[in-house]
C-alpha cells in the first residue's frame, strides 16, 4: 500500500479522501490556493503545499505544479477527488508517467474514449448497453441539427464531447434555435472543458436520472454496487440524490445493473466510475408503483470519477468506495463478489450549498459560517470540511458540506432526514436547506418518488420556495468573520496575545503560534491584492471618470456591473457598438452556470474594462455606456 498520497482537490471531498487514508495508514499531501489558504482540508492534512492564486486554471488545474508537489512532498499517489483534474486524461497520463508516482483512477486511454461522448456512445452499442438515438461523431455545421430534427423530432439536445452535469448542453426546440443553441454549446464545451466538438442526441421530455456505480481491477473483475436516483435536479445540477431508486422495480434495477458492467467491461475500465442512464418515467405511474422490466432506459455518460453522491452507496453497502480506489490503484484484487453486493435500507443524500433556492437557487458570493452546528444521531452523516467561523470561499462551487441519512426504509428515511435538516444550525450563510426541508416534508411530488428531472424547473410552484426561505430561512451572507492571519480564537488581554499564523517555505505551508507580551495589536493584512504573486485581480470599478489602483482610467457614464462572481467566458461588444436594452454584453460563468449578460439600457460602448478569462467579482464594472 501507499506511503503518502497527494489529494489533487479541496473541501469536503479532498478531506473525505484524506479521512481513507488515514484508516489505511496513509499520510495525506494536500494543495491549496490563495483562496483556500485557510481551507479546511489544509487544516486536515499532514503537509500542505501552496499552488497557486485563486483561479483555479493558475492553481487547482495546473497538473504540472502539482506532480511537481508530490515529487518534493515524497507522495507515491495522487487522488483526483471529483471535479478539477479528477477526468483529465492527459493529467492522468502525466501522474503515470511520473516515475514513483500512480494515479488512483483509471488508466488514461479508457478515460479518454469515455470521456468523448461520441466514443462511449459507440462503445457502449457495441456492448449491447441501449443508447439513446443520436450521432456517433462530432457536429459542426447548423443544418446537421436540423435535418437531425427533421428525421428524430424536436426537442435536440446539443452535448458538449466533455461535458456533464448540463454544462455545455443546450436544447433546440425548433429550427430557428438551432444556429444560437449549437454556438453556445461550442463555447461552453471549450470554456469547461478545452474541447468544442458536440454531438447530437434525441432529448427526452421526462426522464429519471440513475446511475450505477462501479469498480474494477486490473484481474478482471467488474463489479456494479447498486444504483442511486438523482433524478432531483435544479438546472442539470443535482440537489438531491437517494438509493435505491423509488421508481425501479427488481428486474429493472438487475437490466440496468448488468448493463452497467457490460459496458465499462468493453471499455477496459478500472478503478471506480458511475455509469449514468436514463429511464423512461411513465407520467401516470402513481405513488408506489414501479417501473417494470419493459421500460426504456438509455446509456448518457460515464463520469470516470468518484461521485459527490457516492456516499449514498457506501450507506447502503457498507463498502469504502475510496478505500477500494486505494486498493485497486495498487493492483490488489477485489475482495468481494457481485452477489455479495446487498442493498440494505435507505439513504438520501442532501447537498448543503450556499445557494438561495427561492432566488433561483442563486448562489451566494460573500459570508462566513457565524454559526455552524451539523446534525448527529442514529442514522445521520455529514461530509464536510468547514468550520464555525471560517470565511465562504468561493471562487470554485457553492457546496458547503453532504448530509448523508440512512434508514431501514425510504419512510424512516424521509422522517429521519427531516429532524435532521430541522438540527442542521447555519447562520451567516443563506443555504437551501429550507429547500430541503420543503422537499421531504410538503413535497408529494418527491415524497412519492414520481418526481423527474424536468420537475423543479417546470412543475414547482415557486411560491412554495419563497414560503420555505421564509420559514427556514438563517439569514443572508453577509457576516463578518476571522481576518485573514488571525483565528477565531484569539485572546487578547493586557499582558499576553496569542495568535497562530500561516508561513510557507518553498511552498510548503507550516503553522506557527505567536505570543506576544505587552506589544501593540498586529494590523490585519489588507488581502485584496497582497502583491505575493497569488491573489486575484480585480477588474477596475469606478462609476465616474477616475484612476483604479492601479492607475487604469474607467470613464464616465453608465455601467453594467457584475451581479455575481465569476468568470468571464466571452465579450460580444467592442468599444463604439451600439447597444439596445436587453441586448447580451457578454457571458460570465458562476458556479458551473453560463449567465448571459445585457444591458439595462441603450447607448455607445465607450469602455470594455473586461476581456475573456478574467475573474470578476459582484460589482465590478463590466462595461461602460454613454
Amino acid at each position: 500500500m501507499f506511503d503518502k498520497v497527494l489529494v489533487a482537490n479541496r473541501g469536503e471531498i479532498a478531506v473525505r479522501v484524506m479521512r481513507a487514508c488515514e484508516d489505511l495508514g496513509i499520510e495525506t499531501v494536500a494543495v491549496y490556493s490563495e483562496a483556500d489558504r485557510h481551507g479546511g482540508h489544509v487544516r486536515y492534512a499532514d503537509e500542505a503545499y501552496n499552488v497557486g492564486p485563486a483561479r483555479a486554471a493558475d492553481s487547482y488545474l495546473d497538473g504540472a505544479e502539482i506532480v511537481d508537489v508530490a515529487r518534493r512532498a515524497g507522495a507515491d499517489a495522487i487522488h483526483p477527488g471529483y471535479g478539477f483534474l479528477a477526468e483529465n486524461a492527459d493529467f492522468a497520463e502525466r501522474v503515470r508517467d511520473a516515475e514513483g508516482i500512480t494515479w488512483v483512477g483509471p488508466d488514461p486511454e479508457p478515460m479518454r474514449a469515455l470521456g468523448e461522448k461520441t466514443k462511449a456512445r459507440s462503445i457502449m452499442s457495441e456492448a449491447g448497453v441501449p443508447i439513446v438515438p443520436g450521432t456517433t461523431e462530432p457536429v459542426s455545421e447548423v443544418e446537421t441539427v436540423r435535418e437531425f430534427g427533421e428525421e428524430y423530432g424536436y426537442p435536440v439536445a446539443i452535448k458538449a464531447e466533455g461535458g456533464g452535469g448540463g454544462r455545455g448542453m443546450k436544447v433546440v426546440r425548433d429550427p430557428a434555435e438551432a444556429a444560437d443553441q449549437l454556438e453556445s454549446a461550442k463555447r461552453e464545451g471549450e470554456a469547461y472543458f478545452s474541447n468544442d466538438s458536440v454531438y447530437l442526441e434525441r432529448y427526452l421530455e421526462n426522464p429519471r436520472h440513475i446511475e450505477v456505480q462501479i469498480v474494477a481491477d486490473e484481474h478482471g473483475n467488474v463489479r456494479h454496487l447498486g444504483e442511486r436516483d438523482c433524478s432531483l435536479q435544479r438546472r442539470h445540477q443535482k440537489v438531491i440524490e437517494e438509493g435505491p431508486s423509488p421508481a425501479l422495480s427488481t428486474e429493472l434495477r438487475e437490466q440496468i445493473g448488468e448493463a452497467a458492467r457490460d459496458g465499462v467491461r468493453e471499455a477496459g475500465y478500472t478503478n471506480a466510475g458511475t455509469v449514468e442512464f436514463l429511464v423512461e418515467e411513465d407520467p401516470d405511474r402513481e405513488p408506489g408503483e414501479l417501473l417494470g422490466p419493459e421500460t426504456n432506459f438509455y446509456f448518457l455518460e460515464v463520469n470516470t470519477r468518484i461521485q459527490v453522491e457516492h456516499t449514498v452507496t457506501e450507506e447502503l453497502t457498507d463498502i469504502d468506495i475510496v478505500k477500494e480506489q486505494l486498493k485497486v490503484a495498487d493492483g490488489q484484487e477485489i475482495s468481494f463478489a457481485q452477489s455479495d453486493v446487498e442493498l440494505e435500507g435507505h439513504a438520501i443524500e442532501f447537498r448543503i450549498n450556499a445557494e438561495n433556492a427561492a432566488e433561483e437557487f442563486q448562489p451566494a458570493n460573500e459570508g462566513s459560517l457565524e454559526t455552524y452546528d451539523p446534525p448527529g444521531g442514529i442514522g445521520v452523516r455529514v461530509d464536510d470540511a468547514l468550520r464555525q467561523g471560517d470565511e465562504l470561499v468561493t471562487e470554485y462551487d457553492s457546496m458547503i458540506a453532504k448530509l448523508i441519512v440512512y434508514g431501514t426504509d425510504r419512510e424512516e428515511c424521509l422522517a429521519r432526514s427531516a429532524r435532521a435538516l430541522a438540527e442542521y444550525d447555519i447562520e451567516g450563510v443563506v443555504t437551501i436547506v429550507p429547500f430541503h426541508r420543503l422537499m421531504v416534508t410538503d413535497d408529494d411530488a418527491f415524497v412519492g418518488g414520481t418526481h423527474t428531472t424536468k420537475y423543479l424547473d417546470e412543475r414547482l410552484d415557486h411560491d412554495r420556495l419563497e414560503d420555505a426561505q421564509r420559514e427556514f430561512g438563517t439569514g443572508d451572507a453577509d457576516l463578518g468573520g476571522p481576518s485573514d492571519g488571525e483565528t477565531d480564537e484569539q485572546v487578547t488581554d493586557e499582558q499576553v496575545t496569542e495568535r497562530e499564523f500561516t508561513v510557507e517555505v518553498n511552498g510548503k505551508r507550516f503553522d506557527v503560534a505567536l505570543e506576544e507580551r505587552g506589544a501593540p495589536a498586529i494590523p490585519t493584512p489588507d488581502t485584496s491584492d497582497d502583491g505575493g504573486g497569488g491573489g486575484r485581480q480585480r477588474p477596475d470599478v469606478a462609476t465616474e471618470e477616475g484612476s483604479s489602483d492601479d492607475g487604469v482610467t474607467v470613464g464616465e457614464g453608465e455601467t453594467v456591473e457584475a451581479e455575481m462572481q465569476g468568470t468571464i467566458l466571452s465579450v460580444d461588444v467592442s468599444e463604439g457598438d451600439e447597444v439596445a436594452p436587453g441586448d447580451v454584453v457578454c457571458v460570465l460563468e458562476a458556479m458551473k452556470m453560463e449567465n448571459d449578460v445585457t444591458a439595462d439600457m441603450g447607448g455607445t460602448v465607450t469602455e470594455v474594462p473586461v476581456a475573456e478569462g478574467d475573474s470578476v467579482d459582484m460589482g465590478d464594472v463590466l462595461l461602460v455606456l454613454e
